[in-house]
């Protein structure tokens, strides 16, 4: 599975346990669920920096459970 790292003024933050990669959208699940349609920069794998927008959190009503869809816009 791909590492994917939250990039906060160039930092590199581990926060994300990874639950799928395709070549338009990242699932994640993370503590803390970021607002839809919040902008984060990424790292994937050690390749460049993306963009990416939150779609939407899925899964059940605990926070903990959620899936994060981060739709990347490169």
């Amino acid at each position: 599975m791909a590492r994917v790292l939250l990039l906060d003024n160039g930092t590199p933050h581990d926060i994300f346990e990874v639950v799928a990669v395709t070549p338009d959208v990242v699932r994640v699940r993370a503590a803390y669920l970021f607002e839809i349609g919040e902008e984060l920069q990424l790292r994937i794998d050690d390749g460049d920096t993306v963009t990416a927008r939150v779609r939407g959190h899925v899964g059940p009503a605990g926070d903990a459970d959620k899936i994060t869809e981060l739709e990347l816009t490169r």
